[in-house]
């Protein structure tokens, strides 16, 4: 009994040990980890922000200048988009001649031209009435399109047909702008070969593309140049047309309109077209006909009269034959 009592106290005395040790090995491993802790905390240092970097402009040698200018030219043209303006429309006004000339002095005056005009005779009506119409084409800045529009409309009677369109060339024009930039780089670079080449068969071949290049250069300024006109300058295309073509049919100071001027058009035109059937017939169909009838007519009482003495000449030698026997 006593040595089972002895092995329980020496045996919990061990463990007692042992957790004791334990704890103070983790105590003291802890307390060993803050101090180093602390100190990697305190020798951080504060992180602050980076100093903005200056911008610095490559401009690339002596061409770079002009390559940050063609850039921002670019860039200008793509922010103000280049669209081509082109109005088409008719106007009913009393007089189109002088219309005509009142319209190509406003072009002129807006700082435009008239691109073209014709003034011709238009017919109307069952009777076919003439009357005067007239159709033009002017260019005006297209800044004031607006103004030159309501100009146009001024004293108007109406405006059946007005169509406003626009193209936007803006992507045309920065390649083409490109393109041309491209070529005169290609002409600068050969131009500068062809001052130090030594053999005469090298400067006539580089000659020759620069001939080419400055050929595309110049139909590329061409095209550029189409489209700022057109851009600048709006196309007008105007049809003027007499007021009297478009007015109802008046009787009596009433004005027929719809079904009821639709029927009495109808009228007139029967009327019309049976008064020129008898004035033909009897100014040409008839006397044609007498003419073929008469001659007709004499053959065949020409035939009648030969068959009828043919007759009486058989008739005769009958008898004669009969009273013979």
């Amino acid at each position: 009994m006593k040595r089972t009592l002895i092995t329980i106290a020496l045996t919990t005395l061990v463990v007692l040990t042992l957790i004791g040790g334990a704890l103070f090995f983790a105590a003291g491993s802890f307390g060993g980890m803050g101090a180093p802790m602390e100190s990697y905390r305190s020798l951080e240092p504060a992180i602050a922000p980076l100093p903005a970097m200056p911008q610095v402009e490559f401009y690339g040698g002596s061409g770079g200048a002009s390559d940050y200018s063609y850039e921002q030219t670019v860039a200008n043209v793509t922010a103000e988009r280049l669209v081509i303006q082109t109005v088409d429309m008719s106007v009913v006004v009393p007089d189109p001649k002088a219309r005509m000339g009142e319209i190509a002095d406003m072009a002129v005056e807006m700082g435009g031209f008239v691109v073209s005009s014709n003034l011709y005779q238009s017919t109307y009506g069952p009777n076919q009435i003439e009357a005067p119409e007239v159709t033009m084409t002017i260019r005006v800045p297209s800044q004031r399109l607006d103004e030159a529009l309501e100009k146009i409309k001024e004293g108007a009677v109406e405006v059946p047909y007005e169509n406003r369109s626009g193209e936007d060339v803006t992507n045309q024009y920065v390649d083409l702008q490109s393109r041309l930039k491209a070529k005169q780089d290609a002409e600068k670079k050969l131009l500068e070969i062809m001052d130090t080449a030594t053999k005469a068969e090298d400067v006539l071949a580089i000659y020759m593309q620069i001939q080419n290049i400055q050929t595309e250069i110049e139909v590329l300024k061409g095209q550029i140049k189409y489209y700022e006109e057109s851009v600048a300058l709006s196309a007008i295309s105007i049809r003027l047309i007499a007021e009297e073509t478009v007015k109802p049919i008046e009787i009596g100071g009433w004005k027929l309109q719809g079904t009821a001027s639709d029927a009495v058009q109808d009228l007139i035109r029967f009327t019309q077209g049976f008064t020129r059937f008898l004035i033909r017939f009897f100014l040409s169909y008839l006397p044609a006909l007498i003419l073929i009838a008469l001659p007709a007519y004499g053959a065949f009482v020409g035939v009648r009269a030969l068959v009828r003495r043919f007759g009486r000449s058989k008739a005769g030698a009958e008898m004669k034959e009969e009273e013979k026997k």
